[in-house]
């Protein structure tokens, strides 16, 4: 929830699985959120990252380490290989 002001107001926001949109609650202990760090043309780190967030759903169906193939892929870490056709 946001005041007036644009300022979250909640206590808890919860994250979101980026591989499927669920809210990854408190108690799913089976939940993993990773970093992928940016690299430079000279393959050195630029300090900076990106998160994904993956449920204790994706993980216990198998599928983590496709959703991670696809959503790096969709931001341009990866090239090739994912397809819809799997």
């Amino acid at each position: 929830m946001e005041n007036e002001r644009g300022e979250l107001v909640d206590l808890y926001v919860p994250r979101k699985c980026n591989a499927t949109g669920r809210i990854i609650k408190a108690k799913d202990h089976a939940s993993v959120q990773i970093s992928i760090g940016n690299v430079d043309e000279n393959g050195r780190y630029t300090g900076e990252n990106k998160s994904y967030a993956l449920s204790g759903f994706v993980r216990a169906m198998g599928e983590s380490d496709d959703a991670i193939n696809r959503l790096t892929q969709k931001d341009g870490y990866l090239k090739n290989v994912w397809s819809a056709s799997r």
